[in-house]
């Protein structure tokens, strides 16, 4: 029986290491794409995404 639980512990850590292993890749992935920061823009998200033409009271044509 101990030697069970000692053989499932190591599968335990095995599968612990690999996860963190594939979540440093997808971080790294993420940190990858990132757009640099835009100067002089809109502030929140992009206005054409939600038709949103307009920013105190000026109106804007893309």
């Amino acid at each position: 029986m101990s030697k069970n639980l000692d053989n499932n512990k190591e599968k335990q850590k095995a599968n612990a290491q690999k996860a963190l292993a594939e979540a440093a890749e997808r971080k790294k992935k993420i940190e990858k794409s990132k757009m640099p920061k835009e100067l002089d823009g809109r502030d929140g998200p992009e206005p054409t995404r939600f038709n949103d033409w307009e920013k105190d009271g000026i109106t804007y044509d893309f």
